[in-house]
């Protein structure tokens, strides 16, 4: 379990944070009930949560304002690119079985990240933009659940998570004390 080229990379459509290995911040209880979840619906055998030691490395941090900044720019540039094609961006979907409309399936949140990476790498490589670097990580703060209480702004399931675009970041796995 230690060898960090050895971990599932998720390429979904609806990977919120991009394409890579996701993991939560600090929540082994939210964890925990998600693979449960993903148990019952007969997706894995077993529901359990493994801790990662890793490291952010250069991150798409989604809780900073600076890095909310640079994605809202790669939406512009990606909606441009988009109408000039005469394509349709992708939507962010509910999933029927939940009740609170969070928007579950982040389809364009997804394709909006991922178009970010894709437009790095391709200025890196050309050489026009030498001062940029690729995302080793992105981190954002996942709302969902429906209010904690009546009129909360606070949501029940809300939770940190962190794509892990280069396994490097990945220092070790550990089975978690609790």
């Amino acid at each position: 379990m230690n060898k960090p080229k050895k971990v599932k990379i998720s390429e979904k459509p609806f990977d919120w944070l991009g394409h890579g290995f996701y993991v939560w911040e600090n929540n082994y209880a939210r964890a925990l009930e998600w693979a449960r979840d993903k148990q019952k619906r007969g997706k894995i055998k077993k529901a359990s949560v493994i801790g990662v030691v890793f490291t952010l490395d250069h991150c798409l941090d989604l809780i900073d304002n600076e890095f909310i900044g640079i994605l809202s720019k790669y939406y512009d540039l990606m909606k441009i690119d988009f109408q000039s094609l005469g394509k349709e961006l992708p939507k962010n979907k509910d999933v029927k079985e939940d009740e609170h409309k969070d928007l579950l399936i982040r389809e364009l949140d997804c394709a909006v990240i991922e178009y970010l990476h894709q437009k790095i790498k391709e200025a890196i490589e050309s050489g026009e933009e030498p001062s940029l670097r690729e995302f080793d990580s992105a981190r954002g703060v996942f709302i969902e659940g429906g209010p904690a209480f009546p009129g909360a702004g606070v949501q029940k399931k809300s939770h940190i998570q962190i794509c892990i675009r280069n396994m490097e970041c990945i220092k070790g796995f550990f089975i978690p004390r609790i």
